[in-house]
Protein backbone atom coordinates (compact mmCIF):
# COMPACT_ATOMS: atom_id res chain seq x y z
CA UNK A 1 0.00 0.00 0.00
CA UNK A 2 2.89 2.41 0.86
CA UNK A 3 4.47 1.75 -2.50
CA UNK A 4 1.12 2.36 -4.16
CA UNK A 5 0.72 5.78 -2.48
CA UNK A 6 4.30 6.84 -3.20
CA UNK A 7 3.89 5.89 -6.85
CA UNK A 8 0.62 7.68 -7.45
CA UNK A 9 0.65 10.42 -4.79
CA UNK A 10 1.83 13.25 -7.03
CA UNK A 11 -0.71 12.34 -9.71
CA UNK A 12 -3.56 12.35 -7.19
CA UNK A 13 -2.56 15.75 -5.79
CA UNK A 14 -2.40 17.24 -9.27
CA UNK A 15 -5.84 15.86 -10.17
CA UNK A 16 -7.45 17.17 -6.99
CA UNK A 17 -6.15 20.69 -7.71
CA UNK A 18 -7.62 20.58 -11.20
CA UNK A 19 -10.92 19.30 -9.88
CA UNK A 20 -11.13 22.03 -7.21
CA UNK A 21 -10.45 24.73 -9.77
CA UNK A 22 -13.19 23.52 -12.06
CA UNK A 23 -15.66 22.79 -9.22
CA UNK A 24 -16.36 19.26 -10.40
CA UNK A 25 -18.65 17.29 -8.09
CA UNK A 26 -17.44 14.87 -5.42
CA UNK A 27 -18.92 11.97 -7.39
CA UNK A 28 -16.61 12.72 -10.31
CA UNK A 29 -13.66 12.97 -7.96
CA UNK A 30 -14.37 9.51 -6.57
CA UNK A 31 -14.77 8.13 -10.06
CA UNK A 32 -11.34 9.43 -11.09
CA UNK A 33 -9.69 8.14 -7.93
CA UNK A 34 -11.15 4.68 -8.59
CA UNK A 35 -9.06 4.50 -11.76
CA UNK A 36 -5.97 4.28 -9.57
CA UNK A 37 -7.22 1.31 -7.52
CA UNK A 38 -4.73 -1.55 -7.39
CA UNK A 39 -5.64 -4.66 -9.43
CA UNK A 40 -3.54 -6.72 -7.06
CA UNK A 41 -5.46 -5.57 -3.98
CA UNK A 42 -8.81 -6.15 -5.69
CA UNK A 43 -7.99 -9.76 -6.58
CA UNK A 44 -6.77 -10.43 -3.06
CA UNK A 45 -10.01 -9.16 -1.56
CA UNK A 46 -12.12 -11.29 -3.89
CA UNK A 47 -10.17 -14.47 -3.22
CA UNK A 48 -9.40 -17.32 -5.59
CA UNK A 49 -12.33 -19.13 -7.21
CA UNK A 50 -12.43 -22.85 -7.78
CA UNK A 51 -13.77 -24.14 -11.08
CA UNK A 52 -14.56 -27.68 -10.05
CA UNK A 53 -16.94 -29.72 -12.19
CA UNK A 54 -20.40 -30.24 -10.73
CA UNK A 55 -22.15 -33.60 -10.51
CA UNK A 56 -24.87 -35.32 -8.52
CA UNK A 57 -26.30 -38.80 -7.93
CA UNK A 58 -29.43 -39.94 -6.07
CA UNK A 59 -31.03 -43.23 -5.11
CA UNK A 60 -34.49 -44.31 -4.01
CA UNK A 61 -33.58 -47.64 -2.48
CA UNK A 62 -32.32 -51.06 -3.58
CA UNK A 63 -34.19 -54.37 -3.43
CA UNK A 64 -36.08 -57.06 -5.31
CA UNK A 65 -37.22 -54.79 -8.09
CA UNK A 66 -38.43 -57.11 -10.84
CA UNK A 67 -39.72 -55.88 -14.16
CA UNK A 68 -42.63 -58.31 -14.01
CA UNK A 69 -44.00 -56.47 -10.99
CA UNK A 70 -43.90 -53.06 -12.67
CA UNK A 71 -46.63 -51.78 -14.94
CA UNK A 72 -45.41 -49.37 -17.61
CA UNK A 73 -47.23 -46.55 -15.81
CA UNK A 74 -45.61 -47.34 -12.45
CA UNK A 75 -42.16 -47.37 -14.02
CA UNK A 76 -42.87 -43.97 -15.56
CA UNK A 77 -44.00 -42.59 -12.18
CA UNK A 78 -40.82 -43.70 -10.46
CA UNK A 79 -38.56 -42.38 -13.17
CA UNK A 80 -40.38 -39.05 -13.34
CA UNK A 81 -39.97 -38.55 -9.60
CA UNK A 82 -36.29 -39.49 -9.77
CA UNK A 83 -35.89 -36.98 -12.60
CA UNK A 84 -37.62 -34.26 -10.57
CA UNK A 85 -35.41 -34.90 -7.56
CA UNK A 86 -32.08 -34.98 -9.35
CA UNK A 87 -32.95 -31.95 -11.44
CA UNK A 88 -33.86 -30.02 -8.29
CA UNK A 89 -30.45 -30.74 -6.81
CA UNK A 90 -28.58 -30.13 -10.05
CA UNK A 91 -30.25 -26.76 -10.57
CA UNK A 92 -28.85 -25.63 -7.24
CA UNK A 93 -25.36 -26.68 -8.30
CA UNK A 94 -25.70 -24.89 -11.66
CA UNK A 95 -26.68 -21.69 -9.88
CA UNK A 96 -23.56 -21.86 -7.72
CA UNK A 97 -25.19 -23.40 -4.66
CA UNK A 98 -23.41 -25.76 -2.30
CA UNK A 99 -23.34 -29.53 -2.42
CA UNK A 100 -25.10 -29.60 0.97
CA UNK A 101 -27.96 -27.53 -0.41
CA UNK A 102 -28.22 -29.75 -3.48
CA UNK A 103 -28.24 -32.96 -1.44
CA UNK A 104 -30.88 -31.65 0.96
CA UNK A 105 -33.13 -30.38 -1.83
CA UNK A 106 -32.99 -33.62 -3.83
CA UNK A 107 -33.81 -35.70 -0.76
CA UNK A 108 -36.72 -33.44 0.21
CA UNK A 109 -38.33 -34.17 -3.18
CA UNK A 110 -38.03 -37.91 -2.51
CA UNK A 111 -39.24 -37.57 1.09
CA UNK A 112 -42.36 -35.77 -0.13
CA UNK A 113 -43.28 -38.62 -2.47
CA UNK A 114 -45.27 -41.69 -1.32
CA UNK A 115 -43.28 -43.83 -3.78
CA UNK A 116 -40.17 -44.13 -1.62
CA UNK A 117 -39.51 -45.40 1.90
CA UNK A 118 -38.68 -42.03 3.45
CA UNK A 119 -40.82 -39.18 4.69
CA UNK A 120 -44.33 -39.48 3.25
CA UNK A 121 -43.77 -43.04 2.01
CA UNK A 122 -42.23 -44.43 5.21
CA UNK A 123 -42.99 -48.03 6.17
CA UNK A 124 -44.68 -49.06 9.43
CA UNK A 125 -43.10 -50.48 12.57
CA UNK A 126 -44.45 -53.59 14.30
CA UNK A 127 -46.51 -51.24 16.49
CA UNK A 128 -48.15 -49.65 13.46
CA UNK A 129 -46.30 -46.34 13.76
CA UNK A 130 -43.76 -44.60 11.54
CA UNK A 131 -40.25 -43.88 12.83
CA UNK A 132 -37.89 -42.00 10.56
CA UNK A 133 -34.10 -41.61 10.38
CA UNK A 134 -31.78 -39.35 8.38
CA UNK A 135 -28.26 -37.96 8.22
CA UNK A 136 -26.19 -35.49 6.24
CA UNK A 137 -22.44 -34.82 6.07
CA UNK A 138 -20.23 -32.02 4.78
CA UNK A 139 -17.08 -33.28 3.04
CA UNK A 140 -15.24 -29.99 3.51
CA UNK A 141 -15.50 -29.74 7.30
CA UNK A 142 -16.45 -33.35 8.17
CA UNK A 143 -19.31 -31.93 10.19
CA UNK A 144 -22.46 -34.02 10.22
CA UNK A 145 -25.99 -34.09 11.55
CA UNK A 146 -28.26 -37.08 12.14
CA UNK A 147 -31.66 -37.88 13.57
CA UNK A 148 -33.38 -41.13 14.51
CA UNK A 149 -36.73 -42.36 15.73
CA UNK A 150 -38.75 -39.26 14.91
CA UNK A 151 -42.50 -39.44 14.28
CA UNK A 152 -43.77 -35.95 13.49
CA UNK A 153 -41.20 -34.18 11.32
CA UNK A 154 -42.24 -33.91 7.68
CA UNK A 155 -38.70 -33.82 6.29
CA UNK A 156 -36.13 -35.63 8.46
CA UNK A 157 -33.25 -34.54 6.22
CA UNK A 158 -34.00 -30.91 7.11
CA UNK A 159 -33.76 -31.76 10.79
CA UNK A 160 -30.46 -33.58 10.23
CA UNK A 161 -29.10 -30.47 8.49
CA UNK A 162 -30.39 -28.28 11.32
CA UNK A 163 -28.66 -30.44 13.92
CA UNK A 164 -25.40 -30.11 11.98
CA UNK A 165 -25.71 -26.35 11.63
CA UNK A 166 -27.31 -25.29 14.90
CA UNK A 167 -26.20 -27.75 17.58
CA UNK A 168 -22.88 -28.99 18.99
CA UNK A 169 -24.01 -32.59 18.47
CA UNK A 170 -24.03 -35.06 15.59
CA UNK A 171 -27.17 -37.03 16.45
CA UNK A 172 -30.42 -36.40 18.28
CA UNK A 173 -33.16 -39.01 18.69
CA UNK A 174 -36.84 -39.31 19.46
CA UNK A 175 -38.54 -36.73 21.64
CA UNK A 176 -35.36 -34.70 22.10
CA UNK A 177 -34.90 -34.38 18.36
CA UNK A 178 -38.51 -33.32 17.90
CA UNK A 179 -38.20 -30.72 20.66
CA UNK A 180 -35.10 -29.33 18.95
CA UNK A 181 -37.06 -29.18 15.69
CA UNK A 182 -39.88 -27.28 17.41
CA UNK A 183 -37.44 -24.74 18.82
CA UNK A 184 -36.34 -23.99 15.27
CA UNK A 185 -39.89 -23.97 13.83
CA UNK A 186 -39.37 -26.99 11.57
CA UNK A 187 -42.59 -28.23 9.97
CA UNK A 188 -44.42 -30.87 12.03
CA UNK A 189 -47.11 -33.30 10.88
CA UNK A 190 -49.36 -35.88 12.52
CA UNK A 191 -48.60 -39.59 12.24
CA UNK A 192 -51.52 -39.87 9.83
CA UNK A 193 -49.54 -37.82 7.28
CA UNK A 194 -47.26 -40.84 6.78
CA UNK A 195 -50.11 -43.29 6.23
CA UNK A 196 -50.32 -44.90 2.79
CA UNK A 197 -52.48 -47.93 2.06
CA UNK A 198 -49.61 -49.63 0.28
CA UNK A 199 -47.30 -49.47 3.29
CA UNK A 200 -50.08 -50.50 5.67
CA UNK A 201 -50.85 -53.59 3.61
CA UNK A 202 -47.14 -54.44 3.63
CA UNK A 203 -47.26 -54.45 7.42
CA UNK A 204 -50.39 -56.63 7.48
CA UNK A 205 -48.70 -59.08 5.10
CA UNK A 206 -45.51 -59.09 7.16
CA UNK A 207 -47.33 -59.84 10.39
CA UNK A 208 -49.25 -62.66 8.73
CA UNK A 209 -46.08 -64.17 7.35
CA UNK A 210 -44.34 -63.88 10.70
CA UNK A 211 -47.19 -65.62 12.51
CA UNK A 212 -47.19 -68.41 9.93
CA UNK A 213 -43.52 -69.29 9.52
CA UNK A 214 -41.82 -67.23 12.25
CA UNK A 215 -39.89 -65.15 9.75
CA UNK A 216 -39.83 -61.40 9.58
CA UNK A 217 -40.53 -59.27 6.54
CA UNK A 218 -37.62 -57.09 5.56
CA UNK A 219 -39.22 -54.79 3.03
CA UNK A 220 -36.75 -51.96 3.01
CA UNK A 221 -35.84 -48.82 1.20
CA UNK A 222 -33.96 -45.61 1.60
CA UNK A 223 -33.38 -42.42 -0.32
CA UNK A 224 -30.11 -40.58 -0.63
CA UNK A 225 -28.01 -38.11 -2.56
CA UNK A 226 -24.35 -37.22 -3.09
CA UNK A 227 -23.04 -34.13 -4.84
CA UNK A 228 -19.95 -32.17 -5.87
CA UNK A 229 -20.25 -28.38 -6.16
CA UNK A 230 -18.25 -25.80 -8.11
CA UNK A 231 -16.03 -25.11 -5.11
CA UNK A 232 -14.89 -28.72 -5.02
CA UNK A 233 -16.89 -29.60 -1.91
CA UNK A 234 -18.60 -32.96 -1.48
CA UNK A 235 -21.70 -33.80 0.55
CA UNK A 236 -23.85 -36.85 1.24
CA UNK A 237 -27.26 -37.41 2.77
CA UNK A 238 -29.58 -40.34 3.49
CA UNK A 239 -33.17 -40.64 4.74
CA UNK A 240 -35.39 -43.64 5.50
CA UNK A 241 -38.43 -45.10 7.19
CA UNK A 242 -36.47 -48.25 8.02
CA UNK A 243 -37.81 -51.80 7.75
CA UNK A 244 -41.43 -52.92 7.57
CA UNK A 245 -42.46 -54.54 10.88
CA UNK A 246 -39.25 -53.44 12.59
CA UNK A 247 -39.20 -53.54 16.36
CA UNK A 248 -40.03 -50.34 18.21
CA UNK A 249 -36.90 -48.21 18.53
CA UNK A 250 -34.86 -50.06 15.90
CA UNK A 251 -32.19 -47.87 14.29
CA UNK A 252 -30.59 -48.73 10.98
CA UNK A 253 -27.55 -47.47 9.11
CA UNK A 254 -29.08 -44.37 7.50
CA UNK A 255 -28.41 -42.03 10.45
CA UNK A 256 -25.04 -43.62 11.27
CA UNK A 257 -22.09 -41.65 9.93
CA UNK A 258 -19.68 -44.09 8.31
CA UNK A 259 -22.32 -46.77 7.79
CA UNK A 260 -25.05 -45.30 5.59
CA UNK A 261 -23.57 -41.84 4.99
CA UNK A 262 -20.06 -40.43 4.64
CA UNK A 263 -18.35 -37.51 2.89
CA UNK A 264 -14.75 -36.32 2.75
CA UNK A 265 -13.39 -33.86 0.19
CA UNK A 266 -10.14 -35.82 0.00
CA UNK A 267 -11.90 -38.90 -1.37
CA UNK A 268 -15.64 -39.25 -1.90
CA UNK A 269 -19.22 -38.88 -0.72
CA UNK A 270 -21.36 -42.00 -0.19
CA UNK A 271 -25.01 -42.80 0.54
CA UNK A 272 -26.10 -46.39 1.06
CA UNK A 273 -29.28 -48.43 0.84
CA UNK A 274 -29.96 -52.00 1.89
CA UNK A 275 -29.92 -54.13 5.03
CA UNK A 276 -28.83 -51.63 7.63
CA UNK A 277 -27.45 -54.14 10.11
CA UNK A 278 -24.86 -55.24 7.55
CA UNK A 279 -24.00 -51.68 6.57
CA UNK A 280 -23.33 -50.87 10.23
CA UNK A 281 -21.26 -53.99 10.92
CA UNK A 282 -19.15 -53.45 7.82
CA UNK A 283 -18.97 -49.63 7.98
CA UNK A 284 -19.85 -49.65 4.27
CA UNK A 285 -19.73 -45.91 3.52
CA UNK A 286 -16.50 -45.31 5.44
CA UNK A 287 -14.87 -48.39 3.95
CA UNK A 288 -15.20 -46.95 0.45
CA UNK A 289 -13.49 -43.76 1.65
CA UNK A 290 -10.77 -45.75 3.46
CA UNK A 291 -9.86 -47.83 0.42
CA UNK A 292 -9.36 -44.62 -1.54
CA UNK A 293 -7.54 -42.75 1.23
CA UNK A 294 -5.23 -45.53 2.44
CA UNK A 295 -5.18 -48.02 -0.41
CA UNK A 296 -4.97 -45.63 -3.34
CA UNK A 297 -7.92 -47.23 -5.14
CA UNK A 298 -10.13 -45.20 -7.45
CA UNK A 299 -13.82 -44.63 -6.70
CA UNK A 300 -15.27 -47.33 -8.91
CA UNK A 301 -12.94 -50.07 -7.69
CA UNK A 302 -13.40 -49.06 -4.06
CA UNK A 303 -17.20 -49.04 -4.29
CA UNK A 304 -17.36 -52.32 -6.22
CA UNK A 305 -14.97 -54.03 -3.79
CA UNK A 306 -17.03 -52.99 -0.79
CA UNK A 307 -20.30 -54.19 -2.33
CA UNK A 308 -18.57 -57.49 -3.14
CA UNK A 309 -17.62 -57.73 0.52
CA UNK A 310 -21.23 -57.05 1.48
CA UNK A 311 -22.28 -59.99 -0.70
CA UNK A 312 -19.75 -62.31 0.97
CA UNK A 313 -21.44 -61.60 4.30
CA UNK A 314 -24.83 -62.37 2.70
CA UNK A 315 -25.90 -58.76 2.93
CA UNK A 316 -27.82 -56.96 0.20
CA UNK A 317 -27.92 -53.37 -0.94
CA UNK A 318 -26.06 -50.74 -2.89
CA UNK A 319 -24.47 -47.32 -2.78
CA UNK A 320 -24.18 -44.14 -4.77
CA UNK A 321 -20.78 -42.48 -4.57
CA UNK A 322 -19.03 -39.50 -6.11
CA UNK A 323 -15.38 -38.45 -5.86
CA UNK A 324 -13.64 -35.09 -5.83
CA UNK A 325 -13.20 -35.18 -9.62
CA UNK A 326 -16.89 -35.74 -10.31
CA UNK A 327 -16.66 -39.46 -11.09
CA UNK A 328 -19.75 -41.43 -10.06
CA UNK A 329 -20.25 -45.08 -9.03
CA UNK A 330 -23.57 -46.83 -8.32
CA UNK A 331 -22.87 -50.53 -7.56
CA UNK A 332 -25.49 -52.81 -5.97
CA UNK A 333 -26.04 -56.58 -5.57
CA UNK A 334 -29.84 -56.66 -5.76
CA UNK A 335 -32.16 -57.00 -8.75
CA UNK A 336 -32.55 -53.27 -8.95
CA UNK A 337 -31.92 -49.87 -7.37
CA UNK A 338 -33.82 -46.68 -8.08
CA UNK A 339 -31.06 -44.33 -9.18
CA UNK A 340 -30.30 -41.24 -11.21
CA UNK A 341 -27.13 -39.35 -12.05
CA UNK A 342 -26.04 -36.18 -13.77
CA UNK A 343 -22.33 -36.47 -14.42
CA UNK A 344 -19.61 -33.83 -14.70
CA UNK A 345 -20.38 -33.46 -18.42
CA UNK A 346 -24.05 -32.79 -17.77
CA UNK A 347 -25.24 -36.20 -19.00
CA UNK A 348 -28.35 -37.48 -17.21
CA UNK A 349 -29.16 -41.12 -16.50
CA UNK A 350 -32.25 -42.56 -14.76
CA UNK A 351 -32.49 -46.30 -14.10
CA UNK A 352 -34.28 -48.86 -11.96
CA UNK A 353 -33.28 -52.37 -12.97
CA UNK A 354 -29.90 -54.07 -12.97
CA UNK A 355 -29.90 -54.81 -16.70
CA UNK A 356 -30.41 -51.16 -17.72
Amino acid sequence: MTKFLNTHGQHLTFLVKIINKKSISLILLLSILSLFSSPGLSAQAGGDSTNSPIAIAIHGGAGTLERSKFTPQLEIEYKEKLKEAIQAGYNILKQGGTSLEAVERAIVVLEDSPLFNAGKGAVFTSDGTNELDASIMDGQTLQAGAVSGIKHIKNPIKLARLIKDESPHVMLIGAGAEEFAALHSLERVSQFYFYTERRWQSLVKAKGKMAKDKTTEIEKGTVGAVALDKNGNLAAGTSTGGLTNKLYGRVGDSPIIGAGTYANNKTCAVSGTGQGEFFMRLAIAYDIHARMAYGGLDLELSANTVIDKLSKFNGTGGVIAIDSKGNIATPFNTKGMYRATIDKNGNQSIKIFKDE
